[in-house]
């Protein structure tokens, strides 16, 4: 059974930083593309970053590049995204996603597995 579990969610003062973790289980997480998508109250799911299998490929949506970093370590079957600069605008709900597709396909939001969420909320 495919399992995606986020967490390091929370709330944060404007300014601040936090790191979101997601341990997957039940595919080749080691082969698999990865990724993070948000949902802000109101809005579309939008992509926020994506990292090939191998970690050198990485993808940022523009309002985030320049603060906040996806890594991964397939050793421990996990993807972390370290925000920083945190502002209002990136408080949602984060989703972690897997994809036996390229960064690059999983950013325009093919993906195969989703996990269930984990809520971020920035506050000035």
């Amino acid at each position: 059974q495919v399992q995606l579990v986020e967490s390091g969610g929370g709330a944060v003062e404007s300014g601040g930083s936090l790191e979101l973790s997601c341990v997957g289980s039940g595919f080749f997480f080691s082969e698999s593309a990865m990724g993070w998508f948000r949902q802000a109250p109101g809005k579309d799911r939008e992509s926020v970053a994506t990292i090939s299998y191998t970690g050198t490929v990485t993808y940022y949506s523009n309002s985030v590049k320049g603060r906040f970093t996806i890594t991964r370590d397939n050793a421990k079957n996990t993807v972390y995204l370290q925000m920083t600069s945190l502002k209002d605008e990136d408080t949602a709900v984060y989703y972690c996603a897997g994809a036996t597709e390229t960064a690059s396909s999983l950013y325009r939001g093919a993906a195969d597995y989703w996990g269930q969420g984990t809520q971020v909320t920035v506050s000035s």
